[in-house]
């Protein structure tokens, strides 16, 4: 794998790396300048001139990518019998000057449900330098004409049609933010319960709902073992405060202003604090109210074979 597509392959998997590239050779060195090397935690790929030269790099990038590092450094190596460092000697002659600068980690934030407000909260986010999942189990909210817009921006976009979004939430990565936004509150219902199980610790949660909806779901939790703690890891209503209009743009841009206030650009995503109020405003989800269709009530939770077992009225009722 070239050091290009290495890069590539780092920011597709979510993992931080390090791009060291030679920009100046004094005298003799193994390597020309423009020379370029990637370094994860566990890999590299290209080279800057072997030897104690690399390992020195190799071993400096690391610890920029556990410092959280983000800002580019410069360092230059002497290549002569007198110049040891703890990876040993290189008698090339000459002086290599390199640039490292660490690959940041673009944050993930994931979509489950793709309606009037998930749709619009995806145009939005879809400008922006991330890595965009989109989840529904509806298939036409997912068809490829209608997200074009969404597609064409400068996210990376990741579309997944599944019935079970459980099953996606489960493997996102480390740190990523989950907005729960679905045509059924069973659904969203089952999805806050798979985010305080998952097993890796996510940036953020937050469920689209009024405050009713809320109560409801914060009782049910309980009654599913989570704790009051846990619970309160999510952010229910979503959106930022004073922003209070109802249709679907409005509620997009209010959310999508929280989120971008716990994705500073400028913080690498490993040093990024799970959004705990970022995400709270009742102003987007009291649409919730004006959804509701006559008579619909439901499940809230899974049964082992994937079907939905009723649990207490009206948590099934459509929101979106």
């Amino acid at each position: 794998m070239n050091w290009l597509t290495a890069v590539q392959q780092l920011r597709h998997d979510g993992q931080p790396g390090v791009l060291v590239t030679v920009i100046e050779v004094r005298g003799h060195a193994p390597r020309d300048a423009g020379a370029k090397m990637v370094v994860s935690r566990d890999r590299s790929w290209g080279s800057v001139g072997g030897g104690n030269l690399e390992a020195t790099a190799i071993a400096r990038s690391r610890e920029l990518i556990e410092s959280g590092s983000c800002e580019p450094e410069i360092r230059e190596l002497q290549l002569n019998p007198h110049a040891r460092t703890e990876h040993g000697r290189q008698c090339c002659g000459g002086v290599v000057r390199l640039l490292l600068e660490p690959l940041a980690v673009p944050p993930v934030v994931a979509l489950f449900g793709i309606g009037h407000v998930g749709y619009e909260l995806a145009r939005i986010l879809s400008r922006m330098p991330i890595q965009l999942l989109l989840v529904d189990s509806r298939a036409e909210q997912l068809d490829r004409v209608r997200l074009a817009d969404v597609i064409d921006g400068s996210a990376d976009v990741s579309i997944r049609h599944t019935l079970l979004g459980e099953q996606v939430l489960e493997q996102l990565p480390r740190g990523a933010h989950v907005v729960i936004m679905t045509h059924d509150h069973a659904e969203d219902f089952a999805l806050c319960d798979a985010a305080l199980r998952a097993r890796q610790p996510l940036g953020g949660i937050g469920l689209i709902g009024s405050g009713v909806k809320w109560t409801r779901f914060q009782a049910q939790l309980a009654e599913m073992g989570h704790s009051p703690a846990a619970i309160a890891r999510i952010t229910c209503p979503i959106g930022l405060p004073g922003i209070t209009g109802k249709d679907p743009a409005t509620i997009a841009v209010a959310v999508a202003a929280a989120l971008l206030q716990s994705l500073p650009a400028s913080t690498p995503a490993s040093q990024r604090a799970p959004a705990a109020t970022g995400l709270t405003s009742d102003g987007g989800a009291r649409r919730a109210r004006r959804h509701r269709r006559p008579g619909q009530q439901g499940a809230a939770a899974r049964a082992p074979g994937g079907e939905r077992e009723s649990r207490a009225s009206g948590i099934a009722e459509r929101a979106k």
